[in-house]
């Protein structure tokens, strides 16, 4: 299992539109991937899981992955955060 800590920087947060875009991303991958925020874990590849979170601007959030291709997923989710401006 791999892990990484993120920092909401979205003004908005983790809407409709940057939800998608994760839970997009995180369906390519075969491992099981999850976000968690606020004590609670979700799958990363359930738009609705993603959105019933409530993340908000300046939230501490940590996606984990465990499977075949973890490492992948994880720098793939990393980098698609860090291009559309959401977390750092």
């Amino acid at each position: 299992m791999v892990n990484k800590q993120f920092t909401v920087i979205d003004e908005m947060g983790l809407h409709a539109r940057p939800a998608t875009l994760l839970v997009h991303e995180a369906t390519q991958f075969s491992s099981d991937i999850k976000l968690e925020y606020n004590g609670k874990s979700v799958n990363l590849k359930s738009i609705m899981g993603v959105m019933s979170l409530g993340v908000g601007h300046g939230a501490e959030i940590k996606i984990s992955a465990e499977g075949e291709d973890e490492q992948e997923a994880l720098s793939s989710l990393t980098t698609k955060l860090s291009q559309e401006g959401l977390a750092v």
